[in-house]
């Protein structure tokens, strides 16, 4: 038998959390409660799969929580849904507007707010948390490939589906695995990751390619997106653009910004 999801609800409301912990509990999820920053802190521990981050007293204490959680390792890809406080308690215990300009939250609702309704909105969470995001690894060095999957397989949201040691592998295993991202080397032998690109972005356009290499020139940024490639990163950017890389060419957008701008003008 499936575990029972688990929620914590961070509020210092008891009757709202009574409401809630009551609607969840009869929808069979597990309900773990918080009513302050400090008690959210150790319930964490538990590692909740939704976090519904409801009002703090005093103001700013829910936009501390919540930096807490996203600047946390372990608790970081954690889903949050942001239950505002109502406009007319908003300056003792809801976001002020400072802080409401930095949230970063997967859904926001303001109070009132029955727990019911909340239902449809934590089971599309949970949902989108479980789906990943399927990656081929295309490079000719055995280092590189294992290196980048090692560094892919730290990101609950991502999973690595196979690897290619040159552009006629990649393009295969692209038909036969279907991932949602290529991650790919400019130069390979048998063909090279240009040419395989060109076959990815007109046979199985679903995947969206991501050059990555060490070869950063603004030339073969543009010959990289006139292939197909939705974005280009430099090898040695590689560690802290990856990631960001990968979820942005998922979701269909070129990476960086300027990779968009190329060949623009």
């Amino acid at each position: 038998m499936a575990s029972k999801k688990k929620i914590l609800i961070i509020d210092d409301e008891p009757d709202f959390v009574e409401a809630f912990r009551m609607t969840f509990g009869a929808k069979r999820y597990e309900v773990l409660t918080a009513f302050s920053k400090a008690e959210a802190q150790e319930v964490m521990s538990a590692e909740p799969d939704v976090v519904v981050l409801g009002t703090l007293a005093p103001a700013g204490q829910s936009f501390t929580t919540r930096q807490w959680l996203k600047q946390h390792p372990r608790y970081k890809d954690t889903p949050i849904l942001v239950v505002d406080a109502q406009y007319e308690d908003r300056f003792t215990k809801g976001w002020r507007r400072f802080e409401g300009l930095q949230l970063e939250a997967e859904d926001y609702v303001t109070k009132p707010v029955e727990p019911a309704s909340l239902v449809p909105r934590i089971q599309s969470l949970l949902e989108e948390a479980i789906r990943k995001i399927r990656v081929l690894v295309a490079d000719d060095h055995t280092m590189v490939r294992h290196g980048i999957s090692a560094l892919l397989a730290l990101q609950k949201d991502i999973e690595v589906v196979g690897e290619a040691v040159n552009g006629q592998d990649a393009f295969e295993k692209v038909v036969q695995l279907l991932p949602n991202v290529a991650l790919m080397d400019i130069l390979m032998p048998t063909m090279s990751g240009l040419e395989a690109t060109k076959l990815i972005s007109k046979e199985s356009p679903q995947t969206k390619v991501l050059m990555l290499t060490q070869y950063d020139e603004e030339e073969n940024m543009l010959v990289a997106k006139r292939a197909g490639a939705y974005g280009f990163i430099p090898k040695k950017a590689a560690s802290s653009d990856l990631v960001t890389g990968i979820k942005s060419v998922y979701a269909g957008k070129y990476f960086p910004q300027s990779f968009a701008e190329i060949g623009a003008s």
